[in-house]
């Protein structure tokens, strides 16, 4: 298992991938009106760790479909081939 991002490499991850770093919470400050709050290192964390999963999962979608294509494919290949030596 590789090791947990921190610190400033958590958030430029963050970044990369597009997630949200801020919570749902926001606290008031006069001047600047309702100012979300910045997510913990751990919730950071959980929303990179989530969207690197959707990342992977993602590309073995793409995977499973391409070989179920190639599968589909060669045996058309076999049918075809025995088909034309028969007639």
């Amino acid at each position: 298992m590789k090791k947990l991002l921190v610190g400033e490499k958590l958030r430029e991850r963050a970044v990369q991938l597009g997630v949200a770093m801020e919570t749902d919470q926001s606290v008031f400050v006069p001047g600047s009106g309702n100012v979300p709050l910045i997510a913990e290192d751990y919730e950071l964390q959980r929303r990179v760790l989530d969207a690197e999963r959707h990342i992977r999962e993602n590309r073995l979608w793409l995977v499973a479909v391409i070989s179920a294509t190639a599968s589909v494919v060669s045996a058309l290949a076999a049918w075809l081939a025995i088909y034309s030596s028969h007639g």
